[in-house]
């Protein structure tokens, strides 16, 4: 189990939310969650404006955003109970595109209720399943998913972070995890 590996996931995931932005073409940016909708009041650290849209986000320190994460992102998802790798494709793609859609994901591709809440049963399932196919599994529903947004703004990018994070979370079970 990844018990302890929030910082690790971290240090990956904030290769690529890093500091502010405020791109009118990314909705997440505006606090109505649609471009135009809203205040453009921008992303740092990955925390966006539609999530959080009361929050300071272009005063955002890093600490709070780590414990946003630690909160809202990591918890939820049952991170520390994961096996390493697989916590690192769900957290990254809670992150990327909402913990309960990232949990979904987690669901379809071992077989669990698609509810978005990981709970008992998405537990047994992930730790009795191969967590490299898991991986696998996550990170193909994460390009199938992209692909239906704004990808001629932002596909290639998102395309090379789901290909990077699928390595890393693949590396980190190998190495890890396969023991379980």
């Amino acid at each position: 189990m990844a018990v302890g590996n929030l910082p690790s996931c971290l240090i990956i995931t904030l290769k690529y939310e890093r500091g502010y932005s405020n791109d009118p073409n990314d909705r997440g940016n505006w606090t109505g969650h649609n471009v135009g909708v809203g205040i453009l009041k921008g992303t740092k650290y990955g925390i966006a404006a539609h999530a959080y849209p009361r929050l300071d986000i272009k005063n955002l320190t890093l600490d709070e955003a780590k414990s946003i994460y630690e909160r809202d992102y990591w918890k939820p998802i049952l991170g520390e109970s994961l096996p390493y790798g697989v916590d690192l494709a769900t957290f990254d793609a809670g992150v990327m595109s909402g913990p309960q859609r990232g949990v979904r994901w987690l669901q379809a591709a071992v077989g669990a209720k698609q509810d978005g809440l990981a709970g008992s049963e998405t537990l047994a399932k992930t730790l009795a399943a191969d967590g490299k196919e898991t991986i696998q599994a996550i990170c193909e529903i994460r390009r199938s998913f992209v692909q239906s947004l704004s990808y001629q703004y932002f596909g290639r990018g998102w395309s090379r972070r789901i290909a990077e994070v699928e390595a890393e979370s693949i590396a980190a079970f190998l190495t890890r995890g396969a023991g379980r």
